[in-house]
């Protein structure tokens, strides 16, 4: 027999939006109920709406539940206390505003005993459970319809809509159909990726909006947040990488899956896919340190004695390991031995650096690894690395010795002492080329003066002398004009 069209396209809806076909009955039941409860159904009523795909037909019901009668009697005693509290606030509130002062002192008073009476109706409703006409129906009501009626049994009552329902209920249950669909396939997805928070999945990548990563994860879309990204690596759109899947929230829109590439158990889970002894459980992971897309120090353990656990992780050839460091785009990884001897596991730990000794206060959680000159760099790593990773692996706050002297972690005093010689040293240093400067500027200050005054001297001499030159020649011209005057006066005299 052919299947109807109806049939059909529930089915094509739930391969479509991943739901299963109960819950889109169910969507449907529940549009074609809020359908009939709008148009034709009583504020009493319980509606529920019963549909079958194979006949495509509906039937609405009125279902309540048998309950005790003293139910009934004492809803009814309480709503008639709660009219009067009622009625006595609207008195309060109409008072006139001549007797405000008296009112309010008798309002404290009154108000004192309605909280004390409202402490004791709030403590009875905790007690019983109030009567709901529209789910509960008293017993001796149920029997007129039911003889054999029981408390607790739940009474359907068919309604039997008119004519017009089914044109009016396909407008008004389209959009919560389509509603209800939308919140069935939120749902859903959220179940689906809550079940795999902790987990590796593969994404592509969609775009960047500013600082945040959008990852294509199918039917939904994830989110890497900057805290989450490996520092200068790029995201392309339509580059395929696997992410680790931190949270899933549900929200308004959706659920929200925030996803990583730095997170510390993203390493982890890869060992984890790519080694068989790990996720067979013969090898354990105790602990990761990671700086992403720098280096990773992760910690191993072997439940059996006949199985290598470095070993196992490296691979044959480091083939595992170079697979997870070609996924993390080159991170270094550093594979290490677990043991429960804290001394051991710091040895380890600060590889590749050898380490001479190591002596630990377990009060404070701290130990001091003594290492030779030529291993210090080792030991210590490029910016103080090394020992960072291995102190977050381990637990414990790591100091390098070399030599009776810390090298990291808190100087020692006679360290202190020297630093503090060589800074004295260094002062007096400077201030004494400071004074040295300053005399040299003070002579050539002094010769510039004196050269200057020299100079003065020399233009005011050679102006002197200018000067009495001119005086002399006036002087010689006045006496040679005067000796003309006194030869032309002898001539005119002679004549």
């Amino acid at each position: 027999m052919a299947e109807n069209a109806i049939n059909q396209a529930i089915k094509q809806i739930c391969e479509e939006k991943n739901i299963s076909f109960e819950s889109v009955i169910d969507t449907i039941e529940a549009a074609l109920a809020v359908a009939y409860r709008k148009d034709f159904g009583d504020k009493n009523e319980n509606i529920q709406a019963k549909f079958d795909p194979e006949k495509t037909a509906a039937r609405v019901f009125d279902v309540k539940e048998v309950v005790d009668d003293e139910m009934y009697e004492k809803t009814l005693k309480w709503k008639e206390e709660k009219e009067k509290e009622a009625a006595e606030e609207s008195a309060f509130a109409e008072a006139s505003a001549d007797k405000k002062k008296k009112v309010n002192k008798k309002k404290d008073k009154k108000e004192s005993s309605k909280d004390e009476k409202k402490e004791g109706n709030k403590e009875e409703e905790e007690d019983f459970e109030k009567f709901d006409p529209k789910k509960h129906i008293t017993l001796t009501e149920a029997k007129k319809i039911k003889k054999e009626a029981k408390i607790g049994e739940e009474i359907r009552t068919e309604l039997f809509p008119p004519a017009a329902y089914g044109r009016m209920a396909a407008q008004t249950a389209k959009q919560v159909i389509i509603q209800r669909l939308r919140e069935a396939e939120r749902e859903m997805l959220y179940k689906e990726f809550k079940g795999k928070e902790g987990e590796i999945i593969s994404g592509i990548v969609q775009r960047q909006e500013r600082r945040v990563v959008l990852i294509d994860l199918g039917q939904t879309t994830g989110i890497i947040l900057p805290s989450e990204q490996i520092h200068e690596e790029e995201y392309r759109p339509g580059m395929r990488i696997k992410i680790f899947v931190v949270s899933v929230t549900q929200t308004t829109k959706g659920p929200e899956i925030i996803v990583s590439r730095a997170h510390p158990n993203m390493v982890k889970r890869l060992f984890t896919l790519e080694v068989p002894e790990i996720s067979a459980g013969t090898v354990e992971i105790k602990s990761v340190s990671r700086e992403a897309g720098s280096r990773t120090k992760i910690a191993v353990q072997s439940n059996q004695s006949n199985i290598d656990p470095v070993g196992s992780c490296v691979g044959q050839r480091g083939s595992r390991v170079q697979t997870i460091i070609s996924e993390l785009g080159g991170e270094k990884i550093d594979i290490v031995e677990f043991s429960d001897d804290p001394v051991e596991f710091i040895t380890n730990a600060l590889s590749p650096a050898k380490i001479i000794n190591i002596t630990l206060n377990e009060k404070e959680r701290t130990a001091s690894a003594e290492v030779r000159e030529d291993q210090l760099s080792l030991a210590i790593g490029k910016a103080g690395q090394n020992v960072r990773l291995a102190a977050k692996l381990t637990g414990w706050k790591i100091d390098i010795v070399s030599e009776d002297k810390k090298i990291t972690g808190e100087s020692s005093k006679e360290e202190k002492d020297e630093k503090e010689k060589k800074e004295k040293e260094e002062d007096k240093k400077e201030e004494e080329k400071e004074e040295s400067n300053s005399k040299k500027e003070k002579k050539e200050e002094i010769k510039e003066t004196e050269t200057k005054e020299s100079t003065s001297v020399s233009d005011k001499s050679t102006a002197d002398e200018e000067v009495t030159a001119v005086e002399e020649d006036t002087s010689s011209k006045e006496a040679t004009s005067d000796k003309k005057a006194s030869v032309k006066k002898d001539k005119k005299e002679d004549k």
